[in-house]
């Protein structure tokens, strides 16, 4: 009886110390956005530092005894189901975290910050010789820090699990490989085929300002939240936040003004996901988002289930011809097409088709594996990556720029991250499926510019719960179904045989 007598206390001061704790993630969170976005350069050093002390004492924080004390008292304590999901997602944490040494921490968080620059500089000299020595030191610091944690267990296996918690390493791959049975004959059906869709954006030069107004105006249009946001550009599009400051970048080229538009709407998926977390909530478990494959879904829904539908180019064709007069010829179907052509050339991972995609992050968890698992060097890196874009998208890269160096997610440390974004999109379609089963087919609505019917939808079922499920029982209350990938494999199999004949 003593454990409840003394549990509501030691709950109140679990979430207080947890308060602290989510705010310290959060100044890391602005710290890592303005070296992106807003740094100059040389401010590497001092960030670097700064980084490192913000992880170092949130790891303390996180694995002071005070909280192995709080959640011991809590373990036969008689909770509410919301008060349950607390002590279980803040005990996952805290265990990890307190396998983990804080010099290995600061020792990551500075690291990645030096990556950071040398991955850019690489980037841009297309050199990864630059780059490598820095990714040997993360590969060396994540084995490690894997180690710490289950010193038994497959490495990479526990880095994925920084990331995806509740759905396993082996789930992932049978969905990475169905993927791969599935899509690669269907590229090939669509390589043979004879049809050719329309693109009336090619051969065209789009004013980069421009294309920025163009890119705020489809965020009025899908009703993000100025108050609580803004757009900027960066090397690598990303949106990061939390529930009341959730910010968007995207990136603009001059040939390819869908190319920014879907990324646009992809990280407005992710912000707007952040923006209908509960904020009575934040600072507590409840009020964060389920981990990437539920985050990825939410993106990649906005993106290829209304941003590549007819109907949204329906809505928006008209907008986009009052600030490009060069395409006032084009029709929502050709720009449909536009928008869902799949590139039998494309290299660039965050420029590919909706089922090309899939073998960009194939290439990556394989590579992922091997480095982390000892059987490859990091020198051979762009070597491994050229053969398998070769084997299993058809294209060698010429560049390391845009072969192994397009990713930013290595230089952050972001080591089993890349699975995460099959699994999304696979997701995306489950839950899309759901949501046209219960409000009905959402191209009327989405015809006539009323995009808050997809949101507000996504923000009871998904978004309100924040952490309070596993990823398993949050697909499950969303859906009423376990995660498959039945719904993605039917959606573009329709999709894509209409579009290509086939």
């Amino acid at each position: 009886m003593a454990h409840a007598t003394q549990s509501p206390d030691a709950y109140d001061a679990l979430l207080d110390h947890y308060e602290t704790i989510t705010g310290l993630g959060g100044a890391a969170g602005i710290l890592s956005w303005d070296q992106e976005v807003m740094m100059p350069e040389g401010g590497t050093p001092a960030r670097s530092t700064q980084k490192s002390a913000v992880s170092t004492v949130r790891h303390d924080l996180l694995t002071d005894q005070q909280v192995a004390d709080w959640l011991d008292d809590l373990a036969d304590a008689d909770l509410t189901d919301e008060q349950a999901a607390v002590v279980r997602e803040i005990r996952r944490e805290h265990e990890r975290a307190a396998r983990v040494p804080s010099d290995l921490i600061a020792d990551l968080s500075e690291k990645t910050s030096e990556a950071h620059p040398k991955w850019k500089q690489a980037r841009e000299e297309d050199d990864f010789s630059i780059f490598a020595p820095v990714l040997e030191d993360l590969i060396d610091l994540k084995r490690e820090y894997a180690t710490h944690i289950d010193p038994d267990a497959d490495a990479y296996e526990v880095l994925f699990a920084d990331y995806e918690p509740y759905l396993d390493l082996d789930t992932a791959e049978r969905v990475l490989e169905r993927l791969r049975d599935e899509l690669v004959p269907l590229i090939a059906d669509i390589r043979d085929s004879d049809v050719t869709l329309a693109n009336p954006f090619a051969g065209s030069q789009f004013d980069v300002d421009t294309q920025e107004d163009l890119a705020r105006d489809v965020l009025d249009t899908l009703g993000y939240d100025w108050e609580h946001g803004r757009i900027d550009t960066a090397p690598h599009p990303f949106s990061s936040g939390t529930p009341f400051d959730a910010r968007v970048t995207t990136r603009f080229d001059p040939e390819k003004p869908v190319d920014a538009l879907l990324s646009t709407i992809h990280e407005f998926g992710h912000a707007r996901y952040t923006l209908g977390l509960p904020r009575a909530e934040y600072g507590t478990p409840l009020g964060e988002s389920r981990d990437l494959t539920v985050h990825e879904s939410q993106s990649r829904l906005w993106e290829n289930h209304i941003g590549r539908s007819p109907a949204f180019w329906e809505a928006f064709l008209p907008e986009m011809k009052t600030q490009f007069p060069q395409v006032e010829d084009a029709t929502p179907r050709a720009a449909f097409e536009a928008a869902n052509e799949i590139f039998e050339d494309n290299l660039i991972r965050v420029e590919a088709d909706e089922l090309t995609y899939h073998m960009h992050i194939v290439v990556r968890f394989e590579i992922e594996r091997e480095l982390i698992e000892g059987d490859l060097d990091v020198a051979d890196v762009p070597e491994a990556w050229n053969d398998k874009y070769e084997e299993y998208l058809g294209v060698r890269p010429e560049t390391d720029a845009e072969g192994c160096l397009q990713d930013i997610h290595w230089s952050q440390g972001s080591i089993g991250y890349f699975p995460t974004y099959s699994l999304g999109s696979v997701l995306a379609a489950q839950i899309f499926a759901a949501l046209e089963a219960d409000i009905g087919p959402v191209d009327e609505r989405v015809r006539e510019g009323d995009f808050d019917v997809v949101g507000d939808w996504l923000e009871s079922n998904v978004h309100q719960h924040g952490a309070r499920y596993t990823t398993p029982d949050l697909v499950r209350e969303a859906t009423g179904e376990a995660f498959t990938a039945d719904y993605f494999l039917d959606h573009v199999h329709e999709k894509y045989g209409e579009l290509y004949d086939l």
